[in-house]
């Protein structure tokens, strides 16, 4: 090869080395930015930049108002909570019994219609009327939780019994023992709600 080929050859291989320098300085021009960053990391760079340059005045005020809405929210559910509690307790009181008086209106139903029997004179007739009313009675308060104090032949109990009189003279087995009944007494749901008033062996 003579001398003049192969100063063209070095001069076009300089070439082709000088326009792919140029070709790589675009890409990193595209992908970097000036100081060599990606545009995601400038844009989070840019956003930090701004949260720093941010008043702490501004921040703290901010946070106020956020507590404060909070707060208010909170305020109006307690206040609309306590509303509701005190209407539900205003009827409760007012209506508790619904349910009991319309367990009992037909037992006054039957008395209702014992008194409206004017065709019968019999005493026993009207006596066993009376004792099936009485049942029926009876039978709805069972179901309402109402139960009788047993004192038949029970020690005396301060917790179920009021004792009213003391009998005398009644032996030693009867000592402390229930003797009479004057009042009967009831329990709901094991509650007592009417001591038994009764006469107690002395």
């Amino acid at each position: 090869m003579s001398e003049e080929k192969k100063i063209h050859v070095e001069d076009g291989d300089q070439k082709v080395e000088e326009k792919l320098k140029e070709q790589l300085a675009d890409e990193q021009e595209k992908t970097f930015g000036a100081e060599g960053t990606t545009e995601e990391e400038a844009g989070t760079e840019e956003a930090q930049d701004k949260q720093q340059k941010q008043d702490p005045m501004e921040a703290l005020q901010e946070e106020n108002a956020k507590l404060k809405d909070q707060l208010l929210r909170t305020i109006a559910e307690f206040d609309n909570y306590k509303k509701r509690t005190l209407k539900e307790k205003t009827e409760l009181i007012l209506n508790g019994g619904e349910k009991t008086i319309g367990a009992i209106l037909p037992v006054l139903d039957d008395f209702e219609r014992a008194l409206a029997d004017t065709h019968t004179e019999d005493p026993a007739a009207i006596k066993e009327g009376m004792e099936l009313i009485f049942k029926k009675f009876s039978k709805t308060l069972e179901g309402m939780g109402v139960k009788k104090i047993e004192t038949e032949g029970q020690d005396f109990d301060v917790d179920f019994h009021e004792a009213i009189a003391m009998v005398p003279g009644m032996g030693d087995d009867k000592k402390g023992k229930v003797i009479d009944c004057v009042q009967t007494g009831y329990m709901l749901n094991d509650k007592v709600i009417r001591h038994a008033k009764v006469a107690v062996g002395q």
